[in-house]
């Protein structure tokens, strides 16, 4: 009995060590991102790079530090965004394909090169105006994606799609962002 009793003792202490080898604890990704945001019916796309570092306390729930920085020029301005994003992710499944859902909140920060503004009633002779644009707001993005795992330790991020969302100027601007990019295990 006693021998049995030190059996189970040893399969539940060895459990543990043989699980976290199957499963790594850590993801960390990196890519390129897409993302499109409107306001009010206007629409303005940027290009950038997005990365990020997932803690896996667990086989299904993961912890999210995200990471992007976008560029565009559009309507003759130039103009960059970052976002910090943190939150759950939940996984679903450790084959080959591992799809996955998550939900960030933190923050975006936009600045803007020399914008120039046309102004007739403050000027009656209609003059422009000219200055540089910084705010930081709110952020945050719903939605998933889909790794293939080509072995243990790396993979590929085919899609990562999510809702993204702004709050400059107190005014909300919805939009989207699509990722994609190489995921490395440890």
């Amino acid at each position: 009995m006693k021998r049995f009793v030190l059996l189970c003792a040893l399969t539940v202490c060895f459990a543990g060590v043989v699980s976290a080898q199957d499963m790594p604890k850590v993801d960390v990704f990196g890519g390129y991102s897409f993302a499109h945001v409107s306001e009010s019916g206007d629409g303005i796309s940027f290009n950038g790079g997005s990365a990020s570092a997932a803690f896996h306390p667990n086989g299904w729930l993961g912890l999210v530090a995200d990471f992007g920085g976008y560029h565009t020029d559009s309507f003759g301005v130039s103009e960059n965004v970052y976002t910090f994003l943190f939150g759950p992710r939940v996984n679903f499944g450790h084959g080959k394909l591992e799809p996955f859902v998550q939900g960030l909140f933190g923050g975006a920060h936009a600045s803007s090169g020399n914008v120039c503004v046309h102004v007739s009633r403050v000027h009656p002779q209609g003059t422009s105006e000219c200055g540089s644009f910084s705010d930081t707001s709110f952020a945050m993005t719903l939605g998933g994606g889909l790794d293939w795992n080509a072995t243990q330790h790396l993979g590929i991020r085919l899609a990562q799609l999510e809702y993204l969302m702004t709050d400059f100027g107190s005014s909300r601007q919805n939009g989207v962002r699509l990722s994609t990019g190489v995921v490395i295990r440890f």
